[in-house]
């Protein structure tokens, strides 16, 4: 109890801080675990970046000692389970940020090695598990580029589905959709999960992300208030049609995901059928909001991969009391704003922009005298040389389901 109100009163002072673009510190973190990914998505360059250098067990430790407590973690990759010491990432994640929820995003190839860690892993705390599924099929598996994707991923969904009281985990689906087909593969999907009572959730892939670029310390953020460019081609009938689908799915929602849902999908439709650049909230992107990358860099967001600073080789404090890192922040304090959910969210919610949008929805909380970031500078950071790729051991790139052998022990510090 008495956590839960010292919480409620970190929140509080952190809504007023983000609210007034005064400093925050970190409350949200989103750990990148590592690019190597076993899926080859036609929307996602992170299995052809490199992962030698991901951070080790040992250093993450010293990492999250450092970090303050934050309310949520975000665990994600490339494909997070394919880091055979992912269990003890997860493990030094809930031990040290002391989080009230933990979020995993996975494309579920790896069946038992999931199930297994779902199994075994510390359940002081709820864990969210986010399974990619993109269509029904072979859509599926043209997307994520594997042709045991669809068979894989429903696998590991139908097992934790029967057993989510028992793990303690709450499941979703996630569905992105690549091009107008995925419509129809919303509603395919929607039959194939309504027998497992699994929460089927929608995001537009966008056009271009910084994060899973191969290009290092890129920004390619929108520099237009509204702008919002997505990875495949939409007549305004389809963004309609697809919102309307997915509005059928969202009176079964708590109420908080249903705010949550009605919110991003309204930024999607203004922004698609040019209705404005609403909602807009203030990004709290490196203030309450904080992302890591495997191999310890702090990027500016998911559009903007330039980095603040690397707490492999730096201290938090003096990370976030330097020059560049504040440099950083006041490019995102002018930047006119994205509409990437992983962004969004933390945003809404840390602002209080989620509630007002559902009691007041309409009102601009960014867009008078926001227009344009171009000729903002950020500094000029110097790309690392291009790196081939380079899987160390602790990491299966090609492991397949059907032969996927036990998770080996992973010795403390091992890279």
């Amino acid at each position: 109890m008495f956590r839960t109100l010292l919480r409620a009163g970190g929140f509080a002072r952190a809504v007023y801080k983000n609210q007034r673009r005064l400093d925050d510190r970190p409350r949200f973190l989103t750990y990148t675990v590592t690019f190597g990914c076993n899926a080859r998505c036609i929307m996602c360059d992170s299995w052809k970046m490199p992962t030698e250098g991901d951070l080790t067990v040992d250093e993450v430790s010293r990492i999250f000692d450092d970090l303050p407590t934050m309310d949520a973690v975000r665990l994600t990759g490339g494909e997070p389970f394919v880091r055979k010491d992912f269990p003890e990432l997860y493990r030094l994640a809930e031990e040290k940020l002391k989080p009230l929820l933990i979020h995993i995003t996975t494309n579920g190839f790896l069946t038992d090695r999931i199930v297994k860690f779902c199994e075994q892993r510390p359940k002081k705390i709820p864990l969210e598990v986010l399974i990619s599924l993109d269509g029904v099929g072979e859509k599926h598996n043209h997307i994520r580029g594997s042709n045991i994707a669809y068979k894989a991923a429903l696998k590991t969904l139908t097992i934790l589905a029967g057993r989510r009281k028992e793990l303690n985990i709450k499941l979703a689906v996630n569905q992105t959709i690549v091009d107008a087909d995925g419509i129809e593969q919303y509603r395919q999907l929607r039959e194939v999960l309504r027998p497992l009572g699994v929460r089927h959730q929608m995001v537009m892939a966008y056009d271009v992300s910084a994060t899973y670029n191969i290009e290092k310390n890129v920004d390619v953020a929108p520099t237009q208030f509204g702008e919002f460019s997505t990875f495949g081609e939409f007549t305004d009938d389809n963004v309609r049609e697809l919102i309307g689908e997915v509005e059928k799915d969202m009176k079964s929602l708590p109420f908080v995901e249903r705010l949550a849902k009605k919110y991003y999908l309204r930024g999607i439709k203004n922004r698609l059928l040019g209705e404005g650049g609403v909602p807009n909230p203030k990004c709290v992107a490196l203030n309450a909001h904080l992302r890591l990358f495997p191999n310890g860099d702090i990027p500016t967001c998911q559009f903007n991969s330039k980095v603040a600073g690397n707490l492999k080789e730096q201290s938090f404090k003096e990370i976030w009391e330097s020059a560049r890192f504040r440099q950083q922040r006041d490019w995102v304090r002018a930047c006119p704003g994205c509409w990437a959910e992983c962004e969004v969210l933390p945003s809404a919610i840390y602002t209080l922009d989620l509630l007002k949008e559902s009691i007041l929805p309409g009102r601009p909380s960014r867009a008078k005298g926001v227009q344009s970031v171009e000729g903002f500078a950020s500094p000029e950071l110097v790309a690392p040389e291009d790196a081939v790729p380079n899987a160390p051991a602790l990491i299966d790139l090609d492991i397949e389901p059907e032969q996927e052998p036990k998770p080996e022990p992973v010795e403390q510090g091992a890279g």
